[in-house]
C-alpha cells in the first residue's frame, strides 16, 4: 500500500460555538492508501480539547510508514490491530488510517462497507443539524436559514432554557441539546423539566466528563434521556457509562476509527443503551465513513460536511436529514480536484 498523508484548512458558513471552543476555520488530516489502482480515505480532524494536532498527527502516521506501506490487507481488523500499538497514543491518527482501510478494502472488493458488514440501508436515523452557541437573535437566524426536521442545539450560557423557548417560535423541529460539560447536577435535572415540554429529545453530556458520581444522580432525576459524548472516548468507557447515561455517543476520531466504533456500538445495544454516532466539523470523507453505521444507530449527528462553505469530498449525501448514498464502494468518498 502507498501512504500519502494530506491537510487541508475548511472554511465554515458560520463561526461555531461550543461551551468550550470557538473557531471559523477547521484544519483536518487526510490520509490516502492505494493499492491495485484503488484509493481509500480516511479522516481525523484537529481538536485542541483532545489535545491532537495536524503536525502530531502526521508525525505518528510518518513513524510507522513502513509497517503500513508494507502491511497486507487482509481484512480492516486486522490491520487495525496490527497498528494499534503504534498508534494507541494518537486515537485521531489512529482513525484516519483505520477509515482509509476499511474505504480501500471495500473498493478493492468492489461492495460499499455497509453491504459487507450486511447491514441493510432501508430504515437509518436522520441526521440532525448543529446551531452552535451564538446571540439568540443569530441562532434564530441560523435556524431559519437551513430548515430541518431535527436539530442539535449547543448550549451551555446563562440563558439556555431561554434559548430552546425562542427558538421553538420558530419551528416544530425535534431538538437535541448538548451542554458541552457546561452544566451542574441540580440544573441538568431542572433543566430536563424545562426542555421536555418544549419537545426536546434528549441532554448530550451535560455534565463533566469524569463527574461520574453527580451523573448517577442526574440518571435518577433527569426526565429526559441522557447521552455520553465526553464521557465516551474509548471502548473500556461504555460499560462506565451504563447506569449514569441512556445512551453513548460514539465518534470515530476518539475512538480510533470505524473498527472499534463497530465493537462500541454491539457492546452498547447488548447493555441495553441506545447508541449514537457523532462527528466533528470535518469533510464528506468522515461523514461517508459515518453513513456505513446508519443501520446501527439510534440517532446519528453526521452535519459536519453541511456546516462547510467548502468541501473537499464527494460521498454521501444528505438532503433534510436524509442521507443518500454514493454508488463508489468502500465508503463512497473521493477526493475533488
Amino acid at each position: 500500500m502507498k501512504l500519502t498523508i494530506r491537510s487541508f484548512d475548511l472554511p465554515l458558513k458560520h463561526t461555531f460555538t461550543i461551551s468550550y471552543d470557538s473557531r471559523d476555520v477547521q484544519p483536518t488530516l487526510i490520509v490516502e492508501l492505494e493499492q491495485d489502482g484503488h484509493k481509500g480515505y480516511g479522516e481525523a480532524t484537529s481538536n485542541p480539547y483532545y489535545g491532537f494536532t495536524i503536525e502530531s498527527m502526521t508525525a505518528a502516521l510518518e513513524n510507522i510508514r513502513q509497517l503500513i506501506e508494507t502491511a497486507e490487507l487482509t481484512s480492516p481488523e486486522a490491520f487495525w490491530a496490527q497498528v494499534q500499538p503504534h498508534l494507541q497514543d494518537n486515537p485521531f491518527a489512529l482513525c484516519a488510517l483505520d477509515m482509509a482501510a476499511n474505504d480501500l478494502f471495500g473498493k478493492l472488493n468492489g461492495q460499499p462497507l455497509y453491504k459487507m458488514w450486511g447491514l441493510n440501508t432501508d430504515h437509518t436515523p436522520l441526521t440532525d443539524y448543529t446551531i452552535g452557541i451564538d446571540t439568540i437573535e443569530n441562532m434564530v437566524k441560523k435556524l431559519k436559514e437551513m430548515p430541518w426536521p431535527l436539530y442539535k442545539i449547543k448550549l451551555g450560557t446563562k440563558e439556555d432554557v431561554a434559548i430552546i423557548k425562542e427558538l421553538r417560535k420558530h419551528t416544530d423541529a425535534v431538538f437535541r441539546v448538548d451542554a458541552n460539560c457546561a452544566w451542574g447536577v441540580e440544573e441538568t435535572i431542572e433543566n430536563s423539566k424545562q426542555l421536555k415540554p418544549l419537545n426536546v429529545e434528549f441532554i448530550e453530556q451535560p455534565m463533566r466528563a469524569d463527574d461520574m458520581e453527580g451523573m448517577k444522580q442526574v440518571y435518577r432525576h433527569s426526565v429526559l434521556p441522557l447521552i455520553a459524548d465526553e464521557s465516551c472516548i474509548t471502548e473500556s468507557d461504555v460499560a462506565k457509562c451504563h447506569g449514569h447515561f441512556h445512551g453513548v455517543n460514539v465518534k470515530l476520531v476518539k475512538c480510533g476509527g470505524l473498527t472499534p466504533a463497530r465493537r462500541m456500538i454491539k457492546e452498547a445495544q447488548q447493555l441495553g443503551m441506545k447508541v449514537m454516532v457523532g462527528c466533528m466539523t470535518e469533510s464528506t470523507v468522515g461523514i461517508s465513513a459515518i453513513a456505513q453505521l446508519l443501520p446501527m444507530l439510534d440517532y446519528v449527528d453526521m452535519d459536519g460536511a453541511l456546516l462547510l462553505n467548502k468541501d473537499i469530498a464527494s460521498g454521501v449525501t444528505i438532503d433534510f436529514g436524509k442521507v443518500h448514498y454514493s454508488k463508489v464502494n468502500g465508503t463512497g468518498a473521493e477526493l475533488l480536484a
